[in-house]
């Protein structure tokens, strides 16, 4: 009786099994790991960790927003508030938005009054000096 040279049933069922799983190894050890189901799992909000990094660093404090915005108003008066606003208060020195050059010219000439209206609204050394920017 002539043998048959094919692969026995149980070899044929192997084989793309055996390819699959190489492939998925193959696959697995290129991307450097298995896939990530939860793309969001160690993605954090900077607040939920920004005050204790701050008080580690012995920076506390710092000028709310609001605060700011409401003494400027108080310091330049409406017209002025209206046509220039805080951009960024960093190390004393404030960055102030200007709608005009001209409004930037005005302003540069009342600089040393403004830097006196700061210190008496908000304190002495928490504005030390100021910068205008047209935008």
């Amino acid at each position: 009786m002539a043998q048959n040279n094919k692969p026995s049933d149980s070899k044929k069922k192997a084989l793309p099994h055996t390819m699959k799983w190489m492939r998925e190894l193959t696959l697995r050890q290129w991307r450097h790991g298995d896939p990530v189901t939860d793309l969001n799992r160690n993605i954090h909000q900077a607040s939920e960790h920004l005050d204790k990094l701050l008080s580690k660093m012995g920076v506390s404090g710092g000028m709310d927003e609001q605060k700011l915005r409401s003494a400027w108003v108080k310091v330049a008066g409406d017209f002025v508030a209206k046509h220039a606003e805080p951009k960024s208060l960093n190390k004393g020195v404030l960055v102030l938005t200007v709608i005009q050059p001209s409004m930037r010219f005005h302003l540069e000439q009342m600089k040393g009054k403004l830097l006196k209206n700061f210190s008496d609204e908000l304190g002495e050394g928490i504005v030390r000096q100021v910068h205008f920017i047209v935008g």
